[in-house]
């Protein structure tokens, strides 16, 4: 796999023609531009926010035949691993390539890390109304018209200004996006809790340790930051809080139900360290496990 330092080299590999800047650089493409043929799999150093209606082929990794039925949006951070595999658009697609370097000293420096969703999978992409459509291709063929017509002292600033407001339009849709596709595939929270109540089962039979956003989310089959934003809307609470929630239920059951010392009950909830078992539990509980059981005995 390839690494690819420079934008230049990235445009060769990909058959367009050399970026008008060393750090900075819009492709855009129409159906008659992709031919469908070839295999490009890379990492980069470079932030990339792409739009691609799919005739054929896929990009990134994890393509869903979803993808393919409406305008889909993907943002890609520098150092993931990228593929595009015999891409043929169905209209038009453009890709903006931001290098690392070229956003020190601007207020997107610090913004565009602030995003999740730069580390969603390219299933999780995110597809566009036609009302949506509209807005990023405004805001493209603005960042377009300043890279190629008016490249002055105010240019950066400007284009930065609309790549910012691109991300902040993606964050908003992709808000949209988290509710209607609850609706489309189920409450993510009854599957995540399911999925929690099977791991406890499973560690009565084996010591399989805490439960992980990664795991559960490798089980959903969706990245563990796209697991936590879909939570995050539905509940109020992250992956990682409902895990110690659901955790800490268990615990007063077995503190309410049992005659299981702290360290047992520690132990089968998965803790390696009853200390770091007893402290979850304060800062969740405000009391001590102990003090809870002592407590319902008074």
């Amino acid at each position: 796999m390839k690494h690819f330092l420079k934008i230049s080299d990235l445009h060769e590999a990909l058959g367009v023609k050399p970026p008008e800047h060393p750090l900075f650089s819009v492709v855009y493409g129409e159906r008659d531009s992709c031919n469908g043929n070839g295999k490009v799999e890379f990492s980069s150093a470079f932030y990339i926010i792409g739009f691609k209606k799919l005739k054929s082929g896929s990009m990134l990794y994890g393509k869903t035949k979803y993808d393919h039925d409406r305008g889909s949006m993907s943002f890609v951070r520098p150092q993931q691993k990228v593929v595009f595999k015999n891409v043929e658009l169905e209209e038009k697609g453009f890709l903006i390539l931001i290098h690392e370097d070229y956003l020190p000293g601007t207020s997107l420096y610090s913004e565009i890390k602030k995003y999740g969703y730069f580390d969603y999978e390219v299933n999780e992409a995110l597809h566009l109304s036609p009302g949506e459509e509209e807005i990023i291709w405004n805001l493209y063929f603005s960042i377009e018209k300043e890279y190629y017509n008016n490249t002055d002292e105010l240019s950066k600033a400007i284009m930065i200004s609309h790549i910012d407001s691109m991300l902040k339009y993606a964050q908003r849709f992709y808000k949209r996006q988290f509710i209607h596709r609850t609706t489309l595939t189920g409450a993510t929270l009854t599957r995540f809790n399911a999925l929690l109540a099977a791991n406890f089962e499973e560690r009565k039979l084996k010591n399989t340790g805490l439960p992980t956003v990664t795991s559960l989310a490798e089980k959903m089959h969706i990245s563990p930051r796209y697991l936590t934003d879909l939570l995050k809307e539905e509940t109020g609470k992250t992956a990682l809080e409902l895990i110690h929630l659901f955790l800490i239920g268990e615990a007063k059951n077995m503190l309410t139900g049992g005659d299981m010392n702290i360290s047992e009950i520690s132990s089968s909830l998965g803790f390696e360290n009853p200390t770091y078992f007893s402290r979850l539990f304060r800062k969740e509980v405000g009391s001590t496990p102990n003090n809870f059981r002592n407590s319902l005995l008074n």
